[in-house]
């Protein structure tokens, strides 16, 4: 299995439309990016730590690619958009790819460049190797699947 990190607003959403994606084998929300060791969701709230809410993916590259996965967090908000998504502000819900190794690096760069391409407003998105990640609570994990609530700015089911 392999691992993947992406921010792109409230991560409840994030969550349930990864785990709806074949290939996926896991999801975890959680917080990186930021200084604090250990945040809790009010840290990261009070915009104290730097930390974003992400999904970090386990996936099975036999079944999908990296790249899909790009395509798919490309789709799943609007990566123009800065320091917020939908109805959720700061930038904890900052747009946001954290690499893991050299080719995901080239990927994910080249992910975006596609998607800037396509559009004539500045892609936002934020590529940075992934560094310490932060389980967020157990009242975070799989919220939408549990409660069929916290899509906000997330389609209901990914695009083929």
């Amino acid at each position: 299995m392999e691992q993947a990190c992406f921010a792109a607003g409230c991560f409840w959403g994030v969550q349930f439309y990864f785990d709806q994606i074949p290939g996926v084998t896991g999801t975890t929300a959680g917080y990186t990016g930021g200084t604090l060791e250990n945040p809790t969701y009010d840290d990261v709230c009070y915009h104290n730590t730097g930390h974003a809410e992400a999904v970090l993916i386990e996936f099975d590259a036999s079944k999908i690619s990296y790249e899909t996965l790009c395509k798919h967090f490309f789709r799943l908000h609007d990566p123009t958009q800065l320091n917020r998504q939908g109805p959720d502000v700061g930038d904890q819900y900052r747009s946001a790819i954290f690499y893991v190794g050299e080719k995901q690096h080239a990927a994910a760069t080249q992910a975006m460049e596609a998607v800037q391409a396509e559009t004539s407003q500045p892609v936002v998105t934020v590529i940075e190797q992934l560094g310490p990640f932060y389980q967020a609570e157990d009242y975070h994990q799989k919220y939408t699947e549990r409660t069929g609530r916290g899509m906000c700015h997330v389609p209901y089911e990914p695009l083929d």
